[in-house]
């Protein structure tokens, strides 16, 4: 199966069906490019599978077969040298809900959960909603990349009531893919201060250039102390078909999260997300890799035209994820305003960096999975409203 550009370059008309991302209240000439999801068609052998599951013309409850756990193994054991066993799996339908289940497993309200910021959003309300507290240790911003703090890291993750760390990786917002060495230093911290780490690693296809993604628990000395988090939904476009797997190697720990899971009544999968997920395993990988190169080639279109006309705004280096992350603190205006200013004036509608936390003020994040003639029609209103402020 070849996939070339022009399969990605289809304009789908989404407006109108009921998609978060372009139906919201707005104008119908707003480019959205906020919520993580992607305007491109999915693989062909996903869409094939689905057609087969809806002309069964039965959608019922549904038991997880064997080969959504061999494909899944079969994947990461081929694509990523990691080795998970049969008993390791359990699924549920997300990875949101697999990091609040997580949460309430391992921790008690009023209990510390270790963030490094500015990280994705829903970890803030996965630690509240369970009566726990946020321990931050921030990313440092130098020459258009972050990188860890390790001392402040160690001093967050000493107090008893620290029980958890909440791993992105690869990370969203910052567009980092962890280094094997940075994932190393991560789990010595975490190990020696008796802090489990919990990795969301739902980006982990999405990886561009000479990165590469190394599952946090392929690292023997980690395993026994890591809990990952995994689903195709982000890299293959099929969040809404709502299923993700838990991956832990310690028995009495899954047990723990079984239990969580029921308590949360999260165990239920969608028929039609299995049979998508064996086909994206199985067959999807051209579209996939096709898919990657066809987003990088979005970012360095977006990454010069801001190098060229908005010298003063720092494009983020990316390394992985979607998600174009721009400095625009020189602007001295805060996120909220700018990303008013863009939605008003441009119609162009990016999410704010204080989603992601106060250590994001300053920037904004723009989602660059959609067909390239959106990037350079956003590009266009962008420029000359940014030029204002």
């Amino acid at each position: 199966m070849e996939i070339t550009n022009e399969y990605f370059d289809q304009v789908v008309e989404r407006r109108g069906s009921n998609a978060i991302k372009w139906d919201r209240p707005m104008a119908d000439d707003v480019i959205p490019m906020w919520v993580a999801d992607m305007d491109f068609r999915v693989a062909p052998p996903i869409i094939e599978a689905l057609q087969r599951r809806a002309e069964h013309g039965v959608f019922g409850y549904v038991s997880v077969p064997e080969a959504y756990y061999q494909s899944t193994i079969d994947w990461f054991g081929r694509r990523h040298g990691w080795t998970i066993e049969r008993d390791w799996i359990q699924y549920t339908i997300g990875v949101v809900p697999a990091l609040s289940v997580i949460v309430k497993a391992f921790t008690q309200p009023g209990d510390k959960v270790l963030l490094m910021t500015p990280v994705y959003n829903c970890f803030f309300s996965s630690i509240r909603n369970n009566g726990c507290t946020m321990q931050e240790s921030r990313l440092v911003y130098e020459n258009a990349t972050y990188h860890i703090d390790f001392d402040d890291l160690e001093r967050k993750a000493q107090p008893d009531d620290v029980k958890l760390l909440l791993l992105c990786n690869p990370h969203n917002p910052a567009g980092r893919v962890w280094t094997r060495d940075e994932l190393i230093r991560i789990g010595d911290i975490c190990r020696r201060n008796h802090v489990i780490v919990v990795s969301d690693e739902i980006h982990c296809e999405l990886v561009y250039g000479e990165h590469k993604y190394i599952p946090f628990a392929s690292i023997k000395d980690h395993r026994d102390n890591c809990i990952s988090c995994v689903s195709p939904s982000k890299s293959f476009n099929i969040a809404g078909l709502q299923n993700a797997n838990i991956i832990c190697a310690n028995p009495e720990w899954r047990e723990r999260i079984d239990q969580a899971i029921n308590i949360n009544e999260v165990c239920d999968v969608n028929p039609f997300g299995v049979d998508a997920w064996i086909a994206a395993y199985t067959q999807g990988e051209p579209w996939l890799n096709a898919l990657c190169d066809y987003i990088y080639d979005n970012y360095c279109l977006l990454r010069d035209t801001f190098q060229r006309e908005l010298p003063a705004l720092t494009v983020t280096r990316l390394e992985g994820t979607y998600l174009a992350w721009i400095d625009c603190r020189s602007l001295h205006m805060s996120s909220d305003q700018i990303t008013q200013h863009l939605l008003d004036r441009a119609h162009v509608m990016v999410n704010s960096g204080t989603m992601y936390g106060e250590a994001g003020e300053g920037f904004i994040r723009i989602n660059l999975a959609c067909p390239r003639q959106f990037v350079a029609e956003a590009l266009d209103r962008l420029v000359p409203v940014l030029r204002q402020f």
